[in-house]
């Protein structure tokens, strides 16, 4: 079965991202400790013993020069020996034990001395040597003389060809035994054993805490959001910890609220659609039922009348289909040339004639017939909403009046009532809910 690390929770991704790299960092440690350490120490050495010379070589005029050879050999624990061309010893310094350069025969320095000028002035080596070990001869010993022990050892040899103010060449010998660091690497390893052990655990314990602090917030953030895609629009997140999650939470937030607005938009539009459709639907199944009650007194005005509902019934069908466009803005509205006082006229005759057995009164006023340019079917259908909440909400007189009035280039179309009315105080609110 092939395992996606994609399915695992954030939590446990984290761990297994800090366990690895911790993995990695004891590994690396492990390599510099054991493997490495070896080269490091050669290397070292090596800069000890080219910081020496250099000391020789800046003093090679000095008259002091031997104290200075003795004090270097003594404190950096090495062969100092200095030769002139003609390879006589003019110093000397031998501080080691078994010191291989003045154990060395003359043809051997000499190699040596010809191998440095073949390479740019300086020249080193490395050679098995013998060392005798330490023994503790303790007072009042009895008995054979115990043998002496020699341990072989890697001798590092360093040779450097340099001049005098004066001319003269001269070829300084440093030869340092190299510790064997076996004994060192099997201590150190046996003491990263013990490291590793306990930065294995700090680490897991570790990864747990960090994990489980950045998980948290965003495992509360994704319960919330599972809240939200139920349509509670209610949920609140709270995240904290990191700013991230932080401004990701606010996000949300304001994510949620719009949301919610959206969902109260969208159930007033379907109120407010249920109301248009209902408009034309009472008229025509009002005229079908006098038609039906009353089959001998059809006339062609009460026919015309549900062919234009359903005509005008359509045309909301297809503006509750252009909602997307509204939304994205690339609805337009279809401007004509029209009538709007016989529209207005015609409107007002069809919802007379449908509830003048109610004893309605309807009074259009008007100055003159107007032309005006605009979408026709969108005014029609704001002139019957008006309408329709006169006659659902007009006093006991039940009479209705509509106005037209010219000002300049404006139509403006009043519808007014008897009834009760909107307070004053709310009247210049825009865009409220009136409900009653």
């Amino acid at each position: 079965m092939k395992f996606n690390l994609n399915r695992l929770k954030l939590k446990w991704k984290i761990f297994a991202y800090m366990i690895g790299f911790c993995a990695v960092l004891l590994f690396i440690l492990w390599l510099f400790q054991t493997v490495f350490i070896d080269w490091f120490y050669r290397n070292i050495k090596m800069m000890e013993i080219k910081h020496s010379t250099k000391s020789i070589t800046d003093n090679i005029d000095n008259k002091n020069l031997p104290d200075i050879i003795y004090n270097i050999a003594n404190n950096k624990d090495i062969c100092i020996e200095v030769l002139d061309k003609n390879s006589n010893v003019v110093y000397s310094a031998d501080v080691i034990q078994g010191c291989a350069i003045h154990h060395m025969n003359f043809s051997d320095k000499l190699e040596l001395v010809t191998n440095a000028n073949n390479n740019n002035g300086e020249y080193y080596d490395y050679m098995p040597v013998l060392t005798m070990g330490h023994l503790n001869i303790f007072k009042g010993f009895e008995g054979k003389f115990p043998e002496v022990e020699y341990k072989p050892v890697q001798s590092l040899i360093y040779v450097k060809i340099v001049k005098s103010l004066s001319g003269r060449s001269f070829a300084i010998f440093i030869n340092s035994n190299l510790s064997p660091v076996s004994s060192t690497v099997k201590t150190l390893r046996y003491q990263l054993s013990i490291v590793i052990f306990i930065m294995i655990v700090l680490a897991v314990l570790l990864a747990l805490i960090i994990a489980k602090h950045v998980s948290r917030p965003i495992e509360e953030i994704n319960k919330s959001a599972k809240v939200l895609a139920t349509g509670n629009y209610d949920t609140h997140f709270d995240g904290k910890g990191f700013r991230e999650i932080s401004e990701l939470s606010d996000t949300l937030n304001t994510t949620s609220s719009e949301l919610k607005k959206v969902e109260l938009l969208r159930r007033e539009l379907m109120a407010n659609i249920s109301h248009d459709l209902r408009t034309p639907l009472s008229l025509i199944y009002g005229f079908a039922e006098i038609m039906h009650d009353f089959p001998d007194e059809i006339t062609q005005e009460q026919t015309r009348i549900i062919m234009d509902e359903t005509v005008r019934l359509t045309s909301l069908v297809n503006d509750v289909l252009d909602i997307s466009k509204l939304e994205s803005g690339v609805h337009n509205l279809k401007k004509v040339p029209f009538n709007i006082t016989q529209s207005i006229n015609e409107t007002t005759l069809r919802i007379a004639e449908l509830v003048k057995r109610d004893g309605y009164n309807f009074t259009f006023t008007y100055d003159r017939e107007v032309i005006v340019s605009a979408d026709e079917v969108n005014i029609n259908q704001a002139f019957y909403n008006l309408l329709v909440n006169a006659i659902n909400y007009t006093g006991d007189d039940k009479t209705i009046t509509i106005r037209q009035i010219l000002s300049k280039e404006i139509v403006r179309i009043e519808v007014a009532d008897t009834g009760m009315g909107i307070p004053r105080r709310i009247c210049p609110i825009y865009g409220i809910v009136i409900t009653r």
